[in-house]
């Protein structure tokens, strides 16, 4: 039992470095995730090197090709506005539901995840933020009291976490993404649904934009 835990966090590790390195560009379209030289660089048995690579799979950065095994997958800058307008819709719903339907011990969590953000920010850990950041809109889901819509909207979060992940790479896109969440959060307080949704829409489209300059200064302007 005491293998699994650990070989669980590793594969997570794995997951996540590998899918920073997919979306930077710095693992280009096609290029062959060989188990053996992943698991040495990361000191793992092929174990946890299969789970993060499966885990890829799942969310579309990888590809399970015949003869070729894992190749990293290619996606174009179309693709993946399109996701993140879907993910600004369902979000949008999410938090009209939440403004109306939050208990008051809801609300409070959210306030006092936006207060603890504060020091992340400032002290630019982009990995504590990128974390809390994923509970600040999971608290948003569960707040809306429709646990179909919060399972889709978590799902698609899912499938575009290492996009939204690195977005916020983006040079100071972490102070103004906490600034757009504290407007998002005075909407909710206020128990405007309309606002809300409003402000979280531009929240995600700001998102999708500091993306697309942070992958145009890795690739280049023309590259996708």
């Amino acid at each position: 039992m005491d293998e699994d835990g650990p070989g669980m966090l590793l594969s997570e590790r794995i997951r996540v470095a590998l899918a920073d390195e997919i979306t930077a560009g710095t693992l280009a379209p096609g290029f062959i995730l060989d188990e053996q030289l992943i698991g040495d660089r990361y000191g793992a048995s092929r174990t946890p090197v299969r789970e993060a690579i499966r885990q890829l799979a799942a969310v579309g950065l990888v590809e399970m090709r015949p003869r070729r095994g894992a190749v990293v997958a290619g996606f174009t800058t179309e693709r993946i506005v399109e996701m993140f307008e879907m993910a600004a819709e369902i979000e949008a719903m999410c938090v009209r539901l939440a403004a109306h339907r939050m208990t008051p011990l809801e609300r409070g969590r959210l306030a006092q995840l936006h207060e603890e953000s504060e020091a992340m920010v400032a002290a630019g850990d982009i990995d504590a933020y990128d974390r809390l950041n994923w509970t600040f809109h999971q608290t948003i889901y569960n707040g809306s009291h429709n646990s179909f819509i919060a399972e889709q909207a978590t799902a698609l979060r899912d499938r575009i976490a290492a996009f939204r992940r690195a977005q916020l790479r983006e040079t100071g896109r972490p102070v103004r993404s906490r600034a757009e969440h504290g407007e998002v959060l005075d909407a909710i307080m206020r128990g405007d649904g309309e606002e809300a949704a409003r402000r979280m829409r531009a929240h995600m489209f700001n998102a999708a934009i500091a993306l697309g300059r942070f992958t145009a200064k890795r690739h280049g302007p023309s590259g996708d």
